[in-house]
């Protein structure tokens, strides 16, 4: 709710409007912002790799000596669950520990070195070396189903500072009040470490136009961003109509569609419906890898997987979502699923109980119908999938080979399905980041070979990922050094190893 540029947060769970009274950040005040972190740029991004990963740990601490009031005001402005709120805290740090891990170790710098050979004949070969350099601010945009992993010192923050590049943050309308305490939290670890005015700074607003003037100023460098395709897409427009257009690093959800192959249908079917049951649902479905949409080969058992699945659906209760949008967003989805002919509920949850909660549903229909309806292919944002009956192999594959982009794909199969189905995962690999095989999608490990991304529509940069330590090569260019003196080298670039890093010597691997 807003008023004269006021706003504040509400308690989904009742739609009572919390303590504490935001504000809409003016153009003014994001050119100040932004200008600050220009200037400090050009001291941040010259920090030695252990100061950039000092503060990245202590950050971690401030985030944790915020305590329980954190996590408290957090549930109030999502509902989510305090248990849940505690291990997503949990990850946060652990992203900003891993990034200052990458960072201390140095080698992501990709130095390498090309030396010079002055007696070669034709020409002589000049002394030549790369090495990755910080692109300059950037806006991070807090994901609202995230208020601490995707958001104010989530995973795009702790890149972004990895890589020398200071940080302004769009808070998410819905928690602002969490967004504030984190905010705090890094501006500590600023001080304590020393680090230039500007390094990092929160802008607060409920109005597009606060995203808008963020990342058409022209002192951002590029962006990232976790939310809605319309989001995205939107974003990606800001940017090309800059004088200079600037990288927009957005995930923007997908159905991460499941393919359940007939040797696993029969050889456990009921367990593959227990574990698919809690993948869709988890987190009243508000995770970007919840699976959508799961192509079902039938086979005898297939009635046994379907009877599991519903009893396993009917005993979930309904749960709160994060927004009142995202609820009416959610509704409108189901019945857009149920006016589509030949579309039957095949499953639903327990009922609602709270103004935004959300009840699970579960849809059926045919491959054909499938082939028909290209809405069923479409995300809807919550606790919904749609079921597709498939008859054959040939239908699996064409369904594999028409998705768009997805963040993940999933295939429950054995041994001989997987030598009879071989096809599907090439398949797959051109169409998601992540390829799951007997398992399933929702959780996304913090880790060095992690990939959150995929092609578009589910990002719209499918050479990078969002979440693991390759998210740190976003924020950064290749820059070349030809014939400089060793004096003017960057320290990964010089001729002793100063960093003691790996680096490319002449094509070799060395330290």
């Amino acid at each position: 709710m807003s008023n004269l540029g006021k706003f504040h947060a509400i308690n989904p769970s009742n739609n009572e409007q919390l303590e504490g009274e935001f504000i809409n950040a003016t153009e003014s005040q994001i050119d100040e912002v932004v200008k600050k972190a220009e200037q400090a740029f050009d001291i941040y991004r010259k920090k030695g790799k252990d100061s950039v990963a000092d503060f990245l740990e202590c950050i971690a601490d401030e985030i944790l000596n915020l305590g329980d009031a954190l996590l408290e005001r957090c549930h109030l402005e999502t509902a989510l669950p305090l248990a849940r709120l505690q291990g997503e805290r949990g990850r946060t740090v652990g992203q900003l520990k891993l990034f200052a891990s990458v960072v201390r170790e140095g080698s992501w710098v990709d130095a390498r070195i090309d030396t010079a050979i002055p007696d070669r004949v034709p020409l002589p070969k000049s002394d030549i070396r790369h090495m990755l350099i910080p692109l300059g601010p950037v806006a991070v945009f807090g994901a609202s189903n995230f208020p601490l992993a995707f958001s104010v010192a989530g995973g795009d923050t702790a890149s972004a500072l990895a890589s020398g590049c200071p940080v302004v943050v769009k808070g998410h309308k819905a928690h602002p009040g969490t967004a504030e305490m984190v905010a705090v939290a890094i501006l500590k670890a600023v001080k304590i470490c020393g680090m230039p005015e500007g390094t990092f700074s929160l802008i607060q607003g409920n109005s597009r136009t606060v995203g808008e003037t963020l990342v058409k100023h022209s002192g951002i460098k590029a962006v990232g961003f976790t939310g809605s395709y319309a989001g995205g897409k939107a974003l990606v427009e800001y940017s090309n109509a800059r004088a200079e257009p600037i990288p927009v690093f957005a995930e923007m959800g997908s159905t991460n569609p499941v393919f359940i192959l007939p040797g696993a249908l029969k050889e456990r079917a009921e367990e593959i419906a227990d574990g698919l049951s809690g993948s869709i649902t988890l987190g009243v479905g508000q995770f970007c890898t919840n699976p959508g949409l799961s192509f079902i080969q039938k086979t005898e058992n297939i009635d046994q997987f379907y009877k599991q699945l519903n009893h396993k659906i009917s005993e979930v209760p309904s749960g709160t979502m994060l927004t009142p949008e995202m609820k009416k967003a959610y509704d409108k989805g189901v019945y857009k699923t149920l006016e589509i002919p030949q579309v039957e509920e095949f499953a639903a949850g327990l009922g609602e109980n709270t103004p935004n909660s959300a009840t699970p549903k579960i849809f059926k229909t045919s491959i054909a119908n499938y082939f028909e309806n290209e809405v069923l292919s479409e995300e809807n944002f919550g606790p919904s999938s749609v079921l597709v009956e498939v008859q054959t192999k040939e239908d699996i594959l064409k369904a594999a080979r028409d998705l768009v982009g997805h963040l993940t794909a999933t295939v429950f199969g054995t041994t001989q399905d997987f030598a009879d189905y071989s096809v599907l995962f090439d398949i797959l690999e051109l169409k998601v980041g992540r390829i799951l095989v007997n398992g399933y999608p929702t959780g996304v490990e913090v880790c060095y070979s992690m990939v959150h991304g995929g092609p578009y529509p589910a990002t719209t940069a499918p050479q990078s990922t969002s979440v693991g330590a390759n998210a740190i090569k976003r924020f950064v260019r290749p820059v070349c050094f030809q014939d400089y003196p060793d004096t003017l080298l960057p320290a990964a670039l010089r001729q002793v190893n100063l960093l003691n890093i790996w680096r490319l010597v002449n094509g070799n691997l060395e330290k």
